[in-house]
């Protein structure tokens, strides 16, 4: 069948299971971060499937590596977040790892596709 729609990728399904993920677990922080960190968290997630989407949609190659490049930038943004609201006690270590974890894999299906798009 192939691959017909950027919704056919399993780097853009990961990242919206993540997306999802991610937004479950910002509504549990405290309501004082709800401009702050929390929209910046939400805002950095959802650029990562966003961007894998509308890099697909693109004419060339190398404009989709840029794209996707852009994804794992969001990510590490996405990471970097998830880590303070562990350091500012937000969120325990146990409840963030599995997050961690989707994270690395996702980082790796992000530079596999790079590496093939190329």
């Amino acid at each position: 069948m192939g691959i017909r729609s950027y919704k056919d990728l399993k780097v853009w399904q990961t990242g919206m299971r993540l997306c999802v993920q991610v937004y479950e677990l910002s509504g549990n922080l405290p309501k004082n971060e709800q401009f702050g960190l929390i929209s910046q968290m939400r805002r950095a997630v959802v650029s990562v499937p966003a961007n894998i989407a509308e890099g697909h949609r693109r004419q060339y190659d190398k404009e989709f590596c840029q794209f996707l490049h852009i994804s794992l930038g969001s990510l590490a943004e996405v990471e970097t977040y998830l880590c303070l609201c562990e350091q500012l006690e937000y969120i325990n270590e146990a409840r963030l790892a599995p997050l961690y974890t989707q994270i690395e894999e996702l980082g790796k299906m992000l530079h596999g596709l790079i590496d093939k798009v190329r």
